[in-house]
């Protein structure tokens, strides 16, 4: 297995089995990635391929993860939302060690990581960010039960339980020795109870992606449309808006910046724009828009609050975890503020 984290002798074997070429895999390489997952890219008879597999040391969950996200990419393979190519998927553990799967290369490049030249113009930073609600919209218009993802969730009392289910996570990180609480993160408690209080009645069930936002969608080289939304780990059936949420949680606006940094940022629609896109591109309604941000603030600021936490005890390194502490903190600051003013009032 080596660095590379695959057996590639094992590898090879399954794909003769499958008729996926013949001969060595060549120009094998590992790819960087947003996660711990190992990606390989690699060729064989004249086609590349990228594996996707979890990590070397995996979590309890990582290898049912993998099989979710390969039965996910194999469900949406007909749909006009942007994705990556599900080639094959492998399900059992014990040819490499892990559930894995193959899928055909992305061509293009994630902004997180820079934007290039091409792409610096104001207009065409202005399509990248509708582009990126687009692909949302698409996601959410999949009727889970017509393409064999109905039992992909548990929708029922989905909204109800969300809340309860990450202050019950906020209150876990106390066992961590070291951390000092949640007092630094301000009134927790309030935006706890302005969720339960203006929660939505009732939801359509949809596919959610589950974190999206711009670190993880790829653009195209040639042109500001989306390449692909990648890392669908997290992805599962619920209340699509979630999603959106996330975007407007992300997004830098106003005088505070925001959670991602993105450079230049020469053009970008604000907030306002991006939910009048989405809403002309969606069946979902938009009404209750600040619910979901405020919601999307609260679970990953308490998500961000975690690593700190664990750093506090010595289980994170420490520079990570005071960074993403202080983004915890600003994104209670924008709940709290969101609460007052919605999130299009900045």
């Amino acid at each position: 297995m080596g660095d590379l984290g695959v057996d590639l002798d094992r590898l090879t074997q399954w794909m003769d089995a499958k008729g996926l070429g013949s001969g060595p895999l060549g120009d094998v390489a590992k790819l960087a990635g947003g996660s711990q997952n190992v990606l390989l890219r690699f060729s064989r008879s004249g086609r590349d391929f990228v594996l996707r597999r979890p990590p070397v040391h995996a979590r309890a969950n990582s290898n049912e993860t993998m099989r979710r996200e390969g039965r996910l990419l194999a469900a949406i393979a007909a749909s006009e939302v942007p994705h990556p190519r599900l080639i094959a998927a492998c399900p059992d553990e014990d040819v490499i060690g892990a559930a894995f799967y193959l899928m055909e290369p992305i061509e293009g490049f994630n902004p997180q990581n820079g934007i290039p030249e091409t792409h610096h113009d104001p207009a065409v930073q202005q399509r990248m960010g509708l582009a990126l609600v687009e692909g949302l919209a698409a996601l959410h218009a999949l009727v889970p039960d017509q393409i064999g993802l109905g039992d992909f969730g548990k929708t029922d009392g989905f909204l109800e339980r969300q809340v309860a289910r990450w202050g019950s996570q906020l209150e876990s990180y106390t066992e961590l020795q070291g951390w000092p609480g949640p007092a630094e993160l301000g009134d927790v408690a309030s935006v706890a109870q302005w969720l339960e209080s203006a929660r939505p009645d009732c939801f359509v069930p949809g596919i959610l992606h589950g974190d999206y936002h711009l670190a993880n969608v790829m653009y195209r080289n040639d042109s500001p449309e989306l390449a692909a939304i990648i890392d669908w780990e997290l992805a599962t059936i619920g209340d699509p808006l979630i999603d959106l949420g996330w975007v407007l949680a992300t997004w830098p606006q106003g005088p505070d910046g925001g959670m991602l940094s993105i450079e230049p940022w020469n053009g970008f629609p604000t907030a306002e724009e991006l939910v009048s896109h989405y809403a002309a591109h969606a069946t979902r309604s938009v009404e209750r828009v600040d619910w979901y941000g405020v919601f999307a603030c609260y679970k990953l600021g308490i998500l961000l609050e975690g690593t700190y936490a664990r750093a506090c005890a010595g289980k994170a390194p420490q520079d990570v975890g005071e960074r993403l502490h202080k983004r915890a903190k600003w994104l209670f600051e924008r709940a709290r503020r969101w609460m007052k003013t919605g999130v299009l009032g900045q």
